[in-house]
């Protein structure tokens, strides 16, 4: 049996100007008492083509975490703009938000994020030059949600995700297969 269910991950503030922070509104239980932190971050993958580009946007340690259900909103900056190529600036980019327990990340929530300009002028006629503050960040609904159960021997049985499909505007996510051995 897993020791932490994440029940949930919600985008906040969602279409929303570039330059506005990230914000997900994570909900999980835990079924017996973590002695030590769970780790949270977000990543801005800056290009497909380099995990070079990433960009940690933030990370926060919530524990020890006693038995039971959980909620916060973890809110981050937006990227350095200086370290998104100029081809990568507009369109579509991957949000990851990850979650280590005794330095070993077990889960990579992953979003697709279309960067886009609301002024229709600059969507007809993009600029050379990004301009951000007229850029929007767009979170898409996914049309499934994945199920990652950990088969490590080290976190064996730390996690069980279930990431519920919602109508309208709550927004799910996707499970990335990033995520490497625990060795």
């Amino acid at each position: 049996m897993a020791k932490v269910n994440i029940s949930n991950v919600v985008v906040l503030d969602n279409p929303s100007p570039f330059l506005n922070p990230f914000q997900f509104e994570i909900t999980f239980e835990c079924l017996e008492d973590l002695p030590e932190d769970l780790e949270w971050k977000i990543i801005y993958v800056g290009s497909a083509e380099s995990m070079d580009y990433d960009q940690v946007l933030d990370s926060v340690l919530v524990g020890p975490v006693p038995g039971g259900r959980h909620m916060f909103v973890f809110q981050a900056g937006p990227p350095d703009t200086s370290k998104i190529p100029i081809a990568d600036a507009v369109g579509v980019t991957v949000v990851l938000l990850t979650c280590s327990y005794k330095s070993k990340e077990f889960i990579r929530v992953g979003y697709y994020v279309n960067n886009e300009y609301s002024d229709p002028e600059l969507k007809e006629t993009p600029p050379d030059m990004p301009v951000y503050d007229k850029d929007q960040k767009i979170f898409q609904i996914p049309t499934a949600a994945d199920t990652l159960q950990d088969s490590y021997e080290t976190h064996k049985g730390l996690l069980l995700l279930h990431l519920r499909q919602s109508c309208c505007y709550t927004q799910t996510s996707w499970i990335t297969s990033r995520v490497g051995p625990f060795g």
